[in-house]
């Protein structure tokens, strides 16, 4: 995938950190530590997303859907 170099200012604190990581060799360099901690977190916020928006249905009204679903489709299944 192509890649845009971009500008960050980062706590110095953290920087340090990021380069200890680097130095103990658990990321090639700076760039793609960066990179794998922005991807995480994009990930985690997607997955709150989808919590949030799970909390907002209405459970009964949900399981009515599903029931309905359930009865429509029970004169196509086979016998057994």
């Amino acid at each position: 995938m192509p890649k845009t170099k971009v500008a960050v200012s980062v706590e110095t604190e953290l920087l340090g950190e990021l380069d200890a990581l680097v130095e103990s060799g658990r990321f090639p360099s700076r760039s793609f530590a960066i990179e794998v901690a922005v991807a995480a977190e994009l990930r985690r916020m997607r997955r709150t997303r989808l919590g949030e928006a799970c909390r907002a249905l209405d459970v009964n009204e949900e399981r009515a859907l599903a029931d309905a679903g359930l009865v429509a489709d029970a004169a196509d299944w086979p016998e057994y």
